[in-house]
């Protein structure tokens, strides 16, 4: 009798997965416990918020991470969703992921998050605008962020006052860096994405593409972007219209790159501290 070495026949569809644990989509819930099998971290939910959850270990030390795959629950892979929505038809969180209020809109704080252009802005609104209204924060929109300093010293950001700012292509040698450096106040707080843009902040698959291209130097980065997606873009006018096909294609927060999710959550964080006991949890 011949035994094959083969226990199943290794041309058959599907042979690879059989036998593995395949990942299944779970809603996230209070008090439910996670793995983050990467870090090892494990931790119950404890906060879900601007498309993050928050997980608490055993130690009450806390992190944050993106809903989505990647998670482990009781020794099975799965990927955590934001809650269904209610029986009675009515979304049950923003287009951030947090979770919707009954409260009225918050009158405004002293405090105020800044950034750098009007499409940032608008693609601030659009997500977070809900919980920015909620909270009572106002972002408004600099056209850029060369006299900084200056413009956080006009500002006078003290306790109950804070000011956050979001700096585009913030990464270690940039131009933006530097200006960073020298805002020297404890109650500003200033972070920043990889992006050179705030367009590349969206996914590029929203818009079908596999991968943003790739701009050379010296090139202005909207219309090198046009350009190489073969989109008009000769006037101010094409510009325009090609950032308001990219934002229609922004749903929620799902539709962006985790990195700016992080950034923004911290920036909200940051300029309601003082204001923490009047807020919702």
């Amino acid at each position: 009798m011949r035994v094959s070495r083969y226990p199943r026949d290794v041309l058959a569809p599907g042979w690879q997965r059989a036998g593995k644990p395949t990942t299944q989509e779970v809603a996230a819930r209070p008090g439910m416990v996670l793995e983050d099998p990467t870090s090892g971290f494990v931790g119950a939910i404890v906060k879900l918020e601007n498309g993050l959850i928050v997980l608490e270990d055993r130690r009450g030390k806390r992190r944050s991470f993106p809903l989505g795959p990647g998670f482990w629950l009781e020794g099975k892979p799965v990927s955590v969703t934001a809650p269904k929505r209610r029986a009675d038809g009515g979304p049950t969180h923003t287009a951030s992921g947090s979770r919707v209020s009954a409260s009225a809109a918050k009158v405004a704080l002293p405090s105020r998050i800044y950034v750098e252009g009007r499409h940032d802005a608008e693609l601030v609104e659009k997500v977070w605008g809900d919980d920015l209204r909620h909270v009572g924060v106002v972002v408004e929109y600099l056209g850029g962020i060369d006299d900084l300093p200056a413009i956080v010293a006009e500002f006078a950001p003290q306790r109950g006052r804070r000011l956050g700012v979001l700096v585009d292509h913030l990464v270690p040698g940039s131009k933006e860096s530097r200006i960073v450096e020298r805002v020297n106040s404890p109650w500003t707080f200033v972070t920043g994405h990889r992006f050179i843009d705030i367009w590349t902040a969206v996914k590029p698959s929203v818009l079908g593409l596999q991968a943003w291209p790739e701009v050379p130097r010296g090139q202005d980065y909207k219309q090198g972007l046009c350009r190489a997606l073969g989109w008009p873009a000769r006037t101010q006018a094409d510009i325009a219209d090609a950032w308001r096909h990219i934002r229609s294609k922004v749903t929620s927060w799902q539709d962006l790159d985790p990195a700016l999710l992080t950034e923004v959550e911290k920036l909200i964080d940051f300029v309601t501290a003082d204001h923490a006991d009047t807020l919702e949890p």
